[in-house]
């Protein structure tokens, strides 16, 4: 009787180790794949970070930092505060990114709030670099058109703002929090590519060959990735990324019509 138990428990250790087996295998294989994509995402929003860099030091060579570096640029302090919190913003990006990579996530952190206070501060000095751009267009005959540009400066700081907190408010949700900051530095590039009408000045209405189409293309290849590495375009792209670049193609359309003028006059009223 004893040598029967001792064989039916041995027979049953056998059945479980058989039935466990395979389980446990299948376990680490997908732990290794999605592991394997993780890494792979990652490595895309670094590759993000880079690239969108690249396109605003070449988006401001000619206009910025060629005659800057030649003596003939020349701005009250808040262009040069303005310009430093951009590519500040950019530049911590791309650290940001790669402190993910290399798994440094309570540094990331810290220089996460570090970036949430310096969006408030891009918010600010984009006003007031715009209200002094308007007041210098006027003054040479501008016009209710360069008025018109208040309206354009303060809704793109009320969409950088508002993803900026969003990405805030989903910080422990990372495919949340990771393409929303990935869209809120995508939304401030347009003026990096509208610029590059100046290295190919023949280009038909620039306005949205650059400002819409190339500003926006990282946002579809963001959205062409993740239907690639996990079967569907997450949430965030497909809602506020599309609702970005349809906000951006309007206030393209609409720039200085009547309306326009009302809400920029309104604005001169507060602001100017």
């Amino acid at each position: 009787m004893k040598q029967a138990n001792k064989w039916l428990m041995r027979v049953a250790a056998m059945l479980l180790a058989i039935g466990i087996a395979p389980v446990a295998s299948a376990r680490e294989h997908f732990s290794v794949a999605n592991e394997g994509v993780r890494d792979t995402r990652t490595r895309f929003f670094v590759a993000a970070a880079w690239f969108s860099l690249a396109v605003a030091i070449v988006g401001f060579t000619k206009t910025f930092f060629m005659p800057l570096a030649g003596s003939r640029f020349h701005a009250p302090p808040i262009v040069f505060i303005h310009g430093a919190l951009f590519f500040g913003w950019v530049s911590l990006f791309v650290l940001q990114t790669n402190l993910i990579r290399l798994k440094k996530r309570s540094l990331h952190r810290v220089v996460g709030w570090c970036m949430a206070v310096m969006a408030i501060g891009m918010m600010i000095a984009t006003v007031a670099v715009q209200v002094f751009a308007v007041k210098r267009d006027v003054a040479i005959g501008g016009g209710q058109t360069a008025i018109s540009n208040l309206v354009g400066g303060c809704t793109s700081m009320l969409l950088f703002g508002g993803l900026v907190t969003a990405g805030v408010l989903n910080r422990h949700r990372p495919d949340f929090h990771k393409r929303l900051m990935l869209l809120a530095t995508i939304s401030v590039m347009w003026p990096a590519w509208f610029r590059f009408r100046h290295y190919f000045p023949s280009v038909p209405h620039p306005e949205y060959v650059f400002a819409i189409f190339f500003a926006n293309t990282l946002t579809l290849v963001a959205m062409l990735y993740d239907k690639f590495t996990i079967g569907r375009i997450h949430p965030v792209y497909l809602w506020v990324g599309l609702g970005i670049i349809a906000e951006q193609t309007m206030e393209t359309l609409l720039f200085d019509n009547a309306g326009w003028r009302v809400v920029a006059n309104w604005l001169a009223g507060f602001l100017l």
